[in-house]
C-alpha cells in the first residue's frame, strides 16, 4: 500500500501568528520523506483559518526542493477558482522541477466564502470544473491547450515547459456526489475519498463510478486514494480521548468554514448532498451525532487498531493508497510530530508490506 502524509495549515480562531503555524507544519512536512512516507500533500483553501494554503502547487514546489524521492500531491486544486491555462502551466512546471513526481488531485470546491472571494457563482461550479478539467488533462497529454466551451474559451497555446510524462494513472478528483463521480469516470480520472459518508453509500457510488469508467475507457478504474484524520497512541483510552478532542475539533472547523449550519447549500444546484448536512445538524441531537459519526469514520487508536481501520478502509473502497493527516485543529506541534513518528514506526511498515489491493481482494464487484 502507498502511504502518504498531508499537512493542512490550520489556525483555529487565530490562536497563533499564521507564520508560526506555517513554520510548524512545514517542519512536520519535512519529516515525511525521512520517516518513510511516500508522498506529501496539502489542500487548497482561501480566506479563513480552516486551511491556509491558497496555492498548493507553491507549497509542493517548496517540498520538491526539500526532498529527493517523495511524490507531491494536491488534495486538491479547486479548478473553478482558476484560469485553467495557468493551472496547466503550474502543473507542468512542478512536474519538470521535481522529476515527474506530481500526483494531481483536482476538485470543484464547496465553500461559499471562497466562491464569493473569487467572484464565481456556485451553481456554475460543476460545469466550470468539468470544462477546466477537460482542457487541462487533455492539454497535459498533448502539450498544448485549446478549448471552446460555455465557460472556458482558450485559443491554442503551447504548455511550456512541455509535459514529458503522461498524467494518466496519476490524476485523481475529490468527488462527493454520484454526478461528480460520473464526470470523473468519463474522463478516466481516479477518485480521492475523504471518509464522510456511511460505507454502504460509498460502496454503491464507487460501483457506479467503476461501471461508468469501464464503459467510457474500456479499462478498469484505478484503486482510489483515501485520506484520513489520524491519531495513534500506545493507549487505546488515551487515543480515543485525544481523537474525540482533536478530530472533533477539526469537524467543528469544517462546519464553520463550509457553513453547514446554514441552509444555503440546500438550494444551490450541484450541492444537494452538502445541503443535507443542514437538516442532519439541526435534528435533535444532530450536532453531537454528526461529530461522533465523523470522528468514528477516521483513523485512530493503538497502532494495531489503526492498522485494522486502514485495512477496513481498503475492504470498503478497494483503495491502495492512504494519506494520513497528523496535525490539525490547533494540535501542539510536538503532539503532531509524536503522532506521525509513532505511525511511521509502528503502522507504516506493515501497510507498505501489504500485497497490492487486487492481489488481496481481487477485483471489486
Amino acid at each position: 500500500m502507498h502511504v502518504g502524509m498531508s499537512v493542512i495549515f490550520q489556525n483555529p480562531d487565530g490562536a497563533l501568528p499564521d507564520s508560526q503555524v506555517y513554520a510548524q507544519d512545514l517542519a512536520l512536512a519535512r519529516l515525511a520523506e525521512p520517516l518513510g512516507f511516500e508522498s506529501i500533500w496539502s489542500v487548497e483553501h482561501h480566506f479563513t483559518d480552516y486551511t491556509m494554503c491558497p496555492d498548493v502547487f507553491q507549497f509542493l514546489s517548496y517540498m520538491a526542493g526539500c526532498t529527493e524521492r517523495i511524490q507531491l500531491g494536491s488534495m486538491v486544486c479547486v479548478l473553478p477558482w482558476h484560469d485553467p491555462v495557468r493551472v496547466a502551466e503550474e502543473i507542468s512546471m512542478l512536474d519538470a522541477m521535481s522529476g515527474g513526481r506530481v500526483v494531481l488531485g483536482i476538485g470543484r470546491g464547496t465553500g461559499r466564502v471562497e466562491f464569493e472571494g473569487f467572484r464565481v457563482d456556485m451553481p456554475e461550479a460543476r460545469s466550470r470544473f468539468a470544462e477546466a478539467a477537460d482542457m487541462i488533462l487533455t492539454g497535459l497529454e498533448r502539450g498544448w491547450v485549446e478549448y471552446d466551451g460555455e465557460f472556458v474559451r482558450q485559443p491554442r497555446k503551447d504548455i511550456r515547459p512541455r509535459p514529458e510524462k503522461s498524467f494518466r494513472g496519476r490524476t485523481y478528483a475529490a468527488a462527493i456526489s454520484t454526478e461528480s463521480a460520473a464526470i470523473m469516470a468519463k474522463m478516466g480520472v481516479g477518485i480521492l475519498i475523504i471518509p464522510q459518508k456511511p460505507w454502504k453509500h460509498v460502496r454503491e457510488e464507487l460501483a457506479t463510478y467503476r461501471a461508468t469508467f469501464r464503459e467510457a475507457t474500456g479499462s478498469e478504474a484505478p484503486p482510489p486514494y483515501v485520506a484520513g484524520w489520524t491519531l495513534v497512541d500506545e493507549s487505546a483510552d488515551r487515543a480515543e480521548t485525544m481523537a474525540r478532542h482533536w478530530i472533533g475539533g477539526y469537524w467543528d472547523s469544517v462546519i464553520k468554514h463550509y457553513e453547514f449550519d446554514r441552509d444555503h447549500l440546500k438550494n444551490t444546484p450541484g450541492y444537494e448532498f452538502h445541503g443535507q448536512m443542514y437538516d442532519l445538524l439541526n435534528a435533535p441531537g444532530g450536532k453531537e451525532k454528526m461529530a461522533d459519526f465523523f470522528v468514528d469514520l477516521q483513523v485512530w487508536g493503538t497502532p494495531d487498531q489503526v492498522k485494522d481501520k486502514i485495512v477496513h478502509l481498503q475492504d470498503n473502497t478497494y483503495m491502495d493508497a492512504f494519506m494520513g493527516v497528523f496535525g490539525y485543529a490547533g494540535m501542539p506541534p510536538e503532539e503532531a510530530e509524536r503522532n506521525a513518528r509513532l505511525f511511521a514506526a509502528e503502522v507504516l511498515p506493515d501497510l507498505k508490506a501489504m500485497a497490492p489491493v487486487h492481489d488481496r481482494l481481487g477485483m471489486p464487484v
